[in-house]
C-alpha cells in the first residue's frame, strides 16, 4: 500500500501570492516555457493566444472574503493550488484553477496527480462544511482531469465550445433606436424573468435543465447582474461591468422571447465576454453584431479605431457555445470568432433530489 504524502493542504496566505502567481503562470504557459512538468485545468488550451493566468489572474482586490483558496505545500514549497469562486445566492461553488506541479512519480501514478486528488479532496470536504449544494468545473479533457473529478463523483453532462475574437477587428456601427425596434433588440428587464425562463428551457436539453436548476428567482434578479446562465467562462465576469439584451421574437409569437444576450466589458486585462442563447430555429446574427457594437463602443474601442489609423491592441472578444447550441458557433465565426479550446462541463450536487408530492385522480366504480 502507498505511503500517503508529507505534504499537506491548508488555506492560501496573503505571503503565499508570489508564489501562486508563479505557480499559475508555470501551469498556463506553452509546453517550452515550463520549467518543469505542471498539471492544470486547460482552460483554454495552451496553444490559444491566451490562458487561464491572464483570464484569472489572482489581483488583491478580486481575492474576496468568501473565496476559497486552497494550497499543498510540501518541504515548506508550495507544489498545488486549488482557488474556488462562489455564488452566494445559489449556494455554489466554481473550481477556477487547479495546478499541481510534477517533482516525480509514485506507485500509483504522477505526484501531481496525487497532489491535485487530495486538493480536491480538501475542497470538497470543506464546501460541505459550509453548505454547499453543488460544485461545478469546466477543464480540457486532458491530463487526466475529467477522470479526476469523476472520482469524486462528479457527473459530465456538457460540452462547450471556447471561441475568440482578436482584437483589431472592426466592431460593428451602432444601430439607431428605429433599427433595434425594427429587430426586436432591447434590454433586459425584471419582466423578463418568465419568458427568459422558458427560452433557456427550450434551448436547453432536459437532463441539462434539471441539472443547472435554475429557478425563477435566478433570472428575475437579472442575468446582467447575476452570473447566470453559467458557462465556462463565467468567472471573468468579476471583472466586467455586465449587460444583457433580448431580441423578441415574430409577431405570430409575441411576446415569447427569441433569443438573449449577455456581455461584460472588461475593466481590467481580461478580454470582453458574450454569451447568447437562442431558439434553434432563430437567426441571434443581428443580436451578436449589437452586443460587438455595444461592447465597442463602451470600451471605447471603437472610438480609438476610428480616431487612428493603427489598429489598437484592445483585448478581444471571449464567448461559450455548448455544443449542443449549433449553429451558434457558426454565427459567431461570421463576425470574426475563431474556436481556441472545447471544454467538458461537470457537476457533482450534494443536494438529495426527492420527488414532490402530488395529487393523482382516483378511478372511482
Amino acid at each position: 500500500m502507498m505511503a500517503p504524502r508529507p505534504g499537506r493542504v491548508r488555506p492560501a496566505r496573503l505571503t503565499d501570492l508570489a508564489a501562486l502567481g508563479e505557480l499559475s503562470r508555470w501551469s498556463h504557459a506553452s509546453g517550452d516555457e515550463r520549467s518543469r512538468a505542471v498539471r492544470s485545468l486547460g482552460l483554454p488550451v495552451t496553444a490559444s493566444p491566451m490562458s487561464v493566468f491572464s483570464l484569472f489572474r489572482m489581483p488583491l482586490g478580486a481575492l474576496q472574503p468568501h473565496d476559497p483558496l486552497y494550497v499543498y505545500e510540501e518541504d515548506g514549497r508550495l507544489a498545488g493550488l486549488a482557488r474556488v469562486e462562489t455564488n452566494d445566492p445559489r449556494d455554489e461553488w466554481t473550481v477556477v484553477e487547479l495546478d499541481a506541479v510534477d517533482q516525480g512519480t509514485t506507485d500509483q501514478g504522477s505526484a501531481a496527480g496525487d497532489v491535485r486528488y487530495r486538493l480536491v479532496q480538501h475542497l470538497l470536504r470543506d464546501g460541505g462544511k459550509r453548505g454547499c449544494a453543488r460544485f461545478h468545473v469546466a477543464c480540457a479533457d486532458e491530463g487526466g482531469n475529467v477522470e479526476l473529478f469523476m472520482q469524486h463523483g462528479f457527473a459530465r453532462y456538457g460540452e462547450e465550445l471556447v471561441l475568440h475574437r482578436p482584437a483589431g477587428q472592426a466592431w460593428p456601427a451602432m444601430a439607431t433606436d428605429s433599427e433595434l425596434g425594427r429587430q426586436r433588440i432591447r434590454p433586459l428587464v425584471p419582466a423578463d424573468a418568465l419568458q427568459l425562463g422558458r427560452l433557456y428551457a427550450a434551448a436547453t436539453p432536459a437532463p441539462v435543465s434539471r441539472l443547472e436548476g435554475y429557478r425563477l428567482a435566478d433570472w428575475e434578479r437579472g442575468a446582467d447582474q447575476a452570473r447566470i446562465p453559467r458557462s465556462s467562462l463565467t468567472p471573468i465576469l468579476r471583472f466586467a461591468d455586465t449587460e444583457a439584451f433580448v431580441q423578441g421574437a415574430d409577431a405570430d409569437r409575441a411576446p415569447e422571447l427569441a433569443a438573449f444576450l449577455q456581455l461584460g466589458v472588461s475593466r481590467t486585462e481580461q478580454p470582453h465576454y458574450l454569451r447568447v442563447i437562442s431558439r434553434a430555429d432563430h437567426d441571434a446574427t443581428t443580436l451578436i453584431r449589437h452586443g460587438l457594437a455595444v461592447i465597442g463602443e463602451r470600451s471605447h474601442e471603437a472610438l480609438a479605431r476610428r480616431s487612428t489609423d493603427e489598429s489598437p491592441r484592445g483585448r478581444g472578444v471571449i464567448a461559450a457555445v455548448r455544443t449542443y447550441e449549433s449553429p451558434l458557433d457558426r454565427r459567431l465565426e461570421e463576425v470574426g470568432f475563431r474556436r481556441v479550446a472545447q471544454v467538458s462541463l461537470l457537476m457533482k450536487e450534494t443536494l438529495v433530489r426527492v420527488a414532490e408530492p402530488a395529487l393523482l385522480p382516483a378511478a372511482t366504480r
